[in-house]
């Protein structure tokens, strides 16, 4: 699914709130499990008006989660130090996928995360 819909029959809003939908993940560098508040919350807010910013939204979501949890399984690696170098890694992935995703959101385009485990379909 490279395209959802074509980025000319989107408007403008629907592109906006896609890429909010991805950016507001990073809000988790100030609050506790934000990285899965923010989408949530435009998500839940937004589905309705739009396939484009549903479908975002839901990846988006899922991303996050899926890292959160992989973060947690982390930190008790962290005793055998390698959960050090994970939760790097962890990091980088999460911010690089982030604005890949937002930026391919602006442009009318569905991005797939790696790492996804599909909670919600």
């Amino acid at each position: 699914m490279d395209q959802l819909s074509n980025s000319n029959s989107l408007n403008n809003d629907d592109k906006l709130w896609a890429t909010f939908c991805h950016l507001s993940a990073l809000i988790g560098f100030v609050v506790p499990f934000g990285n899965v508040i923010g989408p949530l919350v435009i998500w839940l807010v937004k589905r309705n008006e739009s396939v484009f910013i549903d479908a975002c939204g839901k990846e988006a979501v899922n991303f996050n989660i899926s890292l959160s949890i992989w973060a947690l399984i982390c930190i008790p690696l962290c005793f055998i130090l390698i959960g050090f170098l994970l939760l790097a890694i962890l990091l980088v992935v999460w911010i690089v996928c982030a604005i890949i995703a937002s930026i391919k959101a602006n442009n009318g385009e569905y991005y797939r995360y790696p790492l996804t485990i599909r909670f919600i379909n």
